[in-house]
């Protein structure tokens, strides 16, 4: 409901009030402006004529029309509550205030809002709120949208003003305190074995109260595939996967995720592509060449190789330095484009969907309708970004009102007013990182948690005021990754050597949002880059050059093994595997499988000359030997395994002895279209 129009009051006429307001006993003189006197009276009259029609006091005839009060004592729990919940709360509660009237407590209720009082209490006939919701004035009904309230449900209302307003002790409509903001630490569940990953210890009382038994682990050569692929996007060479496979140690699982996370060339090569979806940063597109985008490649390259904490990382990006403001500037896009997608609000949008799961992407034009977020808290932090005072557009009409920095959750701090810029985005990434934000290494975990379970603990991944299917898995683990320094490969390790993540695969589609019950990691398809890279590894074939100059930690540039597909602007396989344009913020990529996938892995010439390629290079240095050993080799490089006997038998007919080109390359062809080679088991 929204309060508008002129105050009720059956003692005194509107009218009355509506002359004050227009013609004012001492309005201001008019020598300065050249109006002729008459014209300001009849201006005047005019307006009044329009108040006088709008707000006119109910007539007898329409009072005789309201539904009697009900005639029982009124519950308003069971029912005022609901009533006003469905009706009134999208525009007079949590946090909304249209018309200046909140109905947060029974104090703001009786207030009223700009109009004045909303009821008076004991006499419902006479209640500005009930001339309202019976649609007096056709032009001013409440609510505005949906259907009016039934007589009953004014009746209830009517007999709820005439018993004294009553309201339920612990009954509010004010914004809820956040969800997933303060940080918490859950106490560790005891366990049998000593060395017990945290994870499967707060994870056992889940189980049991789910009546499920946890899966053993997959064996050795699936783990091994999965974390090469999770940890730095690279199957694992034949070579190190047999030497995993003949370790016969205790401990040989910790030790390969270690080994790994210490790759720091291949680690920060694949995790470029995670944060390059997230930062919007790629090597070109919209903006690059007229200066309206800047890249942060070098900086993002950097940050991951060296491990830098996430605190750190995240504070350069929220008041950047020049190698990291390329996140922060956004996109200065061409021609008219509205407020919302100016780029102190792209900044606004980022930062807060990127960091703290929030989606403030509605509030940027309009209160949302899908969160408790308002425009005056999307343009508070679009503020902090602002060159000077901001003006807020309601969609795209500008309010006249202007917009006072300031940081979306007041709980952690009430943000550095100063004109400088400089100043406010310091104290801006200060309360972003503060040890006391519980929601910045919260949303960290909950996204690599979907990276690697497939589904976060928190969904979606961008709306962290939800709560988590298992809140002490996601607080333990944020708290611990505070702890140490907001260690990223800490984080990462702690969750792939736990139990939980070597558990086997599950559909999907066995795991739905409403009947969710988590049983292990779910069956993940390959992205775009990985696809490529896997490719590249089988044919030998990789990227010639990096699109951009890299310099590494050791000082030399461009220095890789190999130019894998994150150093590289997107192509036609790529895209169609998936990889964004990054011209907006992308956290999850879509799992689904789509017709034009199928048609670029099936026509599409840069797989085809990649596999080509790959044949020609394959047959040229196994000339005379036995097209058995090409086989093998293939498959070892391709699924991380010898063929089955069946397989072996198809694969050399195919292949042709001596070992074709063609037969090669559809061998190859074969193999990358199997869901053993684009899955993630």
């Amino acid at each position: 409901m929204l309060l508008t129009g002129a105050k009720s009051s059956f003692g005194k006429s509107r009218s009355q009030g509506a002359w004050n307001l227009f013609c004012p006993a001492q309005r201001p003189t008019l020598k300065s402006v050249a109006v002729n006197p008459r014209w300001s009276k009849r201006f005047c009259v005019a307006l009044l004529a329009v108040a006088s029609a709008a707000n006119a006091v109910p007539t007898a005839e329409q009072l005789s029309q309201l539904p009697p009060p009900a005639d029982h004592p009124v519950n308003f729990t069971k029912e005022i509550k609901p009533i006003l919940e469905a009706r009134c709360v999208n525009c007079h509660g949590h946090g909304r205030a249209k018309g200046d009237f909140r109905i947060d407590s029974r104090e703001t209720f009786l207030k009223g809002g700009g109009t004045g009082a909303a009821i008076v209490e004991a006499k419902s006939a006479e209640s500005y709120l009930i001339e309202l919701v019976m649609g007096f004035d056709p032009d001013n009904v409440m609510p505005k949208k949906g259907t009016k309230l039934t007589h009953e449900q004014i009746g209830l209302l009517r007999a709820w003003i005439d018993q004294g307003a009553k309201w339920d002790a612990g009954i509010s409509f004010a914004r809820a305190e956040p969800l997933n903001l303060k940080p918490r630490r859950p106490a560790l569940p005891a366990s049998r074995a000593k060395d017990a990953n945290a994870i499967d210890r707060l994870l056992a009382p889940y189980f049991a109260a789910n009546k499920t038994k946890p899966a053993k682990p997959v064996d050795d050569r699936v783990f091994a595939r999965r974390v090469y692929l999770d940890v730095v996007g690279l199957v694992p060479p034949p070579d190190a996967l047999e030497k995993f496979l003949a370790d016969k140690s205790r401990d040989k699982r910790v030790r390969l995720v270690r080994q790994l996370l210490a790759d720091n060339e291949n680690y920060a090569l694949h995790w470029m592509s995670f944060w390059n979806d997230m930062l919007r940063n790629d090597y070109k597109g919209t903006g690059y060449i007229d200066g309206g985008r800047k890249q942060i490649t070098q900086w993002l390259y950097s940050s991951l190789e060296t491990n830098k904490p996430y605190d750190r990382f995240v504070a350069e990006l929220v008041s950047p330095a020049p190698a990291s403001e390329g996140f922060a500037k956004g996109i200065v896009w061409r021609g008219v484009v509205n407020a919302s997608q100016m780029p102190h609000m792209q900044a606004a949008q980022n930062i807060s969907q990127v960091f703290m799961g929030v989606n403030l992407k509605c509030a940027s034009c309009h209160d949302s309708f899908i969160n408790d977020w308002t425009l005056a808290d999307a343009y508070g932090l679009a503020g902090v970004y602002a060159d000077g005072p901001l003006e807020m557009v309601l969609c795209d009409k500008p309010t006249g009102k202007t917009a006072a920095p300031k940081f979306i959750y007041h709980q952690l701090g009430e943000l550095e007013t100063s004109t400088n810029k400089a100043v406010r985005l310091e104290h801006l990434a200060q309360l972003i990182t503060k040890r006391e934000d519980g929601r910045l290494p919260r949303t960290l975990v909950n996204r690599l948690w979907q990276k690697f379970f497939g589904r976060g603990l928190v969904e979606p991944v961008d709306d962290m005021e939800k709560p988590a299917w298992n809140a002490d898995v996601l607080d333990w683990l944020a708290e611990d990754f505070a702890d140490h320094g907001y260690d990223v490969k800490h984080l990462i390790e702690t969750m792939l050597a736990s139990h939980a993540y070597q558990m086997p695969a599950v559909p999907a589609t066995e795991q739905t949002a409403t009947a969710f019950v988590f049983r292990g990691p779910q069956v993940r398809r390959l992205s775009a880059e990985q696809f490529r890279d896997a490719v590249g590894a089988l044919s030998g074939r990789w990227y010639e050059k990096p699109a951009g100059q890299i310099i590494r930690a050791d000082g030399t540039t461009n220095h890789f093994t190999a130019t894998r597909a994150a150093l590289v602007p997107a192509d036609t396989l790529q895209i169609a595997l998936g990889r964004p344009n990054r011209e907006q913020v992308v956290t999850v990529r879509s799992p689904t499988a789509t017709t034009l996938q199928a048609l670029e892995l099936t026509n599409g010439s840069e797989l085809a000359a990649l596999l080509a390629r790959g044949a020609e290079t394959a047959v040229a240095s196994r000339t005379g030997v036995a097209n058995q050993s090409l086989v093998v080799g293939v498959y070892q490089k391709a699924l991380g395994r010898k063929p089955t006997a069946k397989e072996l038998q198809t694969a050399r007919t195919l292949v042709g002895q001596p070992a074709q080109k063609a037969g090669v390359e559809d061998l190859l062809w074969a193999l990358t279209m199997l869901p053993e080679f684009q899955l993630i088991y």
